[in-house]
């Protein structure tokens, strides 16, 4: 598909406990790379393969979560065409000045119905993974920590996700690629979402409580660089969720892990191309099991319920 408006996940703002302790998780655990801090205490990664400046911002506070979710639009002018269009559709929109993040343009930021905080941007410092534009070498995988491709997508809880999906359709254009319905085979308990040709870009789960982050993941390369991932957790005392193991819901090997303050994430390699000429796939009540764990084909209570 012809990708002209928003392009891609661009970075998370993640709350966290202790900010020493995890800077040194974020760095030699999962190996991303120190881009910089700011005046306001905020820390600044990307990874290994990303080119622009950052992708998660670690930001002390009280209690863990997930402050805001950005999403990288193709120019200015679509940063001022969406803009108008969120408005249009009822959404109040706050302009972010350029440099309030570090190497970062003026944002677009709005509420989601749920109550996720969203921004959009057009513009950030290519500072390069490291290869150059010119004859550049192939990646030799010598690197610290697990070390993933990029910051991929994030998993959100709400109430409104009927809502949420309405904005992401009809506003920003993405396109629904699976669902899972309720019991009543009618109501969404979750939907997935891609605004590129990936299985997802952002997902959502019907919940109790607005505001609330279930994970933000990152794409490795192959399962055997999951399973690497699962020795490095190991060895490293790291709270493991669940996995390794394969999702039904976009074909994915995964493994969910927590941060030392308890925000979940994820490592995961594969899923399917999506276009949008393709028709959403629905999952019932009754296989939703092996829909989110195809392997053990049941729920697992806790990774419905945890969330910061």
């Amino acid at each position: 598909m012809a990708m002209t408006g928003v392009l891609r996940p661009g970075h998370a703002q993640i709350r966290v406990l202790d900010m020493e302790e995890s800077v040194k998780f974020y760095t030699e655990v999962m190996g991303l790379v120190e881009t910089g801090r700011d005046s306001s205490g905020r820390v600044y990664f990307k990874t290994r393969q990303e080119r622009d400046h950052n992708s998660v911002v670690l930001r002390k506070s009280d209690r863990a979560g997930i402050d805001l979710f950005a999403f990288k639009v193709l120019d200015k002018a679509t940063l001022e065409d969406l803009d108008q269009k969120l408005q249009a559709h009822g959404v109040k929109t706050e302009r972010i000045p350029a440099g309030e993040m570090l190497e970062t343009g003026e944002r677009v930021r709005f509420q989601l119905p749920t109550g996720h905080t969203i921004e959009l941007y057009a513009e950030k410092k290519d500072v390069g993974n490291g290869h150059g534009y010119v004859d550049p070498e192939v990646e030799v995988i010598e690197y610290k920590g697990i070390s993933p491709i990029r910051m991929d997508h994030c998993l959100i809880y709400g109430g409104n996700i009927d809502g949420n999906l309405e904005l992401f359709e009809k506003v920003l254009g993405f396109t629904l690629v699976e669902r899972v319905k309720l019991e009543d085979g009618q109501t969404d308990l979750a939907t997935w979402l891609t605004c590129s040709t990936k299985a997802h870009d952002i997902a959502m789960v019907r919940h109790g409580e607005d505001g609330k982050l279930h994970h933000v993941s990152f794409q490795l390369e192959s399962w055997e660089q999951v399973l690497r991932a699962a020795d490095i957790m190991s060895r490293n005392r790291v709270s493991i969720d669940i996995g390794p193991t394969r999702h039904g819901i976009t074909q994915g090997t995964t493994i969910y892990f927590f941060d030392p303050s308890g925000n979940r994430l994820e490592v995961f390699c594969g899923g399917y191309d999506h276009y949008p000429d393709m028709h959403p796939i629905t999952w019932s009540w009754e296989e939703v099991g092996r829909g989110i764990f195809y392997h053990d084909r049941k729920l697992n209570d806790a990774f419905l319920s945890v969330v910061t």
